[in-house]
């Protein structure tokens, strides 16, 4: 069967869950973006294309809640070289402003051709005459031209969910010019924010040659490519429903007991990664309970680090290092029943986080280098109140949309300890006034508009 609607991501949007008799069956994953495309696949007879996790082969498309799913299956090496390999200890400390040192290896370039190949010739497979694709990622850099080659008909977009890197970084990439130019195979390639189009034009412009003009490449055969910003967003209305919710305002109330009831909760929400900057957030509270500036009496640090990457060398050693300085934190800080930092390296259910931001007074964001960030917009969607302060890194890329947050440099631990005393003494009025403005903001571009203002650009054609 022809669609005329292929989403091609490296996930697919779902989890094998397998029951108590040892059956196989999927769950829709959380996430805002099969939220945000699933009115698009349901209106225009969508697929998605995407790895479903693990190494089982030959699984037939199946259909979850309507949306159809075609898994691409992974092998053990593909997942070494092409996943854990090219996609996540090259491409993504690269692209994060080489918070960790990127690692160059030619086999692992020689998988991810194979495995963007792939995807490229599967969703060739399924796309209708005419049809439009919309790749995601930077894992799949390649499919666009791949795709091009073998169907010059389709409309095809690209959107890159995390930052993309300044040239003088860029330029490391021994494929740097490969990168480039598969992207080039689409009609759209979207960033999160504007200095990433452009710094992807540039790049096209000095590395490629081709002539560009403001936000658009123009090919030798006499295609246009544009480049621009939609920054993604979350489904806002979704997550302040669960927010007022009254199991979500229970499990609130019963978090903030648990914890003793403090003063103020300080809250920090990541995936277990490097670029996240969650060993030096922990250290600048720790500093400034040390320094008496404030008491476990008064307030505590709850540290969600969802696992993550658990193959990766980086990832366990980052894990050891927060592990041991949590620890000591906790030694010298803390009192009996009093802990200076809670900390959980677990994954929870969007009602458990919506709980925890209803119960957080303080919201630290604070990583080295982010995309987006859609914790920093959760937190604010859950606010229903109107009350809570955002901390937040003026490296992530929400940090262009949610002015009024307490914006810090993470790499300041000193502008960090001021910005988490300012925020915790700051007076009602002035938290409403913040958190208004930013409620105002996320209500209005939230996940559908985004995919609404992507998938209208892509229809549109550019000619001279």
């Amino acid at each position: 069967m022809a669609h005329d609607l292929v989403i091609v991501a490296n996930r697919l949007p779902v989890d094998r869950v397998t029951g108590k008799d040892g059956e196989v069956t999927w769950r829709r994953s959380p996430g805002g973006l099969v939220s945000a495309i699933e009115p698009v696949m349901r209106a225009g007879n969508g697929v998605w294309l995407g790895w479903p996790g693990g190494t089982e082969q030959h699984l037939e498309p199946f259909e979850i809640d309507g949306l159809h799913l075609v898994p691409l299956s992974m092998t053990q090496e593909e997942i070494e070289e092409h996943y854990e390999g090219f996609s996540n200890a090259t491409l993504w400390p690269l692209y994060h402003d080489v918070v960790a040192k990127p690692e160059f290896h030619r086999e692992w370039w020689d998988r991810y051709v194979k495995v963007n190949r792939r995807f490229a010739e599967k969703a060739a497979e399924l796309a209708a005459e005419g049809a439009t694709v919309w790749v995601h990622d930077y894992q799949l850099q390649l499919v666009p031209q791949m795709l091009r080659e073998l169907r010059p008909d389709l409309r095809i977009g690209f959107y890159l969910h995390i930052p993309f890197p300044p040239a003088e970084l860029f330029a490391q990439l021994p494929w740097r010019r490969q990168i480039l130019e598969g992207l080039l195979g689409a009609d759209l390639v979207g960033f999160q924010l504007p200095g990433a189009s452009q710094n992807f034009v540039r790049l096209v412009r000095q590395r490629v040659g081709h002539r560009t003009h403001r936000d658009l490449v123009y090919l030798p055969d006499g295609r246009e490519v544009r480049a621009a910003a939609f920054p993604i967003s979350i489904d806002a209305a979704g997550f302040e429903e669960l927010a007022r919710s009254p199991e979500v305002a229970e499990r609130a109330k019963a978090i903030r007991e648990a914890l003793g009831n403090p003063r103020k909760i300080f809250l920090g929400i990541d995936r277990l990664d490097y670029t996240k900057g969650i060993y030096a957030r922990l250290r600048a509270f720790g500093e400034l309970i040390r320094d008496e500036h404030l008491s476990v009496e008064d307030a505590v640090f709850v540290q969600v680090a969802v696992p993550s990457r658990e193959q990766v060398e980086q990832y366990r050693i980052l894990r050891d290092d927060i592990d041991r300085l949590v620890g000591r934190l906790n030694g010298d800080l803390g009192r009996i029943g009093r802990p200076a930092i809670s900390y959980l390296h677990s994954s929870y259910p969007r009602e458990e986080m919506a709980a925890l931001y209803r119960a957080a007074d303080i919201m630290v964001v604070t990583p080295y280098r982010d995309g987006m960030n859609l914790v920093a917009k959760e937190y604010v969607a859950c606010r229903i109140e109107e009350d809570g302060a955002l901390v937040l890194s003026e490296f992530a890329g929400a940090a262009d949309e949610l002015r009024q947050a307490w914006l810090v440099n993470p790499y300041d631990i000193n502008g960090m300890k001021a910005a988490l005393l300012d925020s915790y003494r700051a007076q009602p009025k002035e938290l409403t006034r913040r958190m208004r403005a930013m409620r105002k903001q996320i209500a209005q571009h939230d996940v559908k508009a985004w995919a609404d203002s992507f998938m209208t650009e892509l229809a549109i054609e550019h000619h001279d």
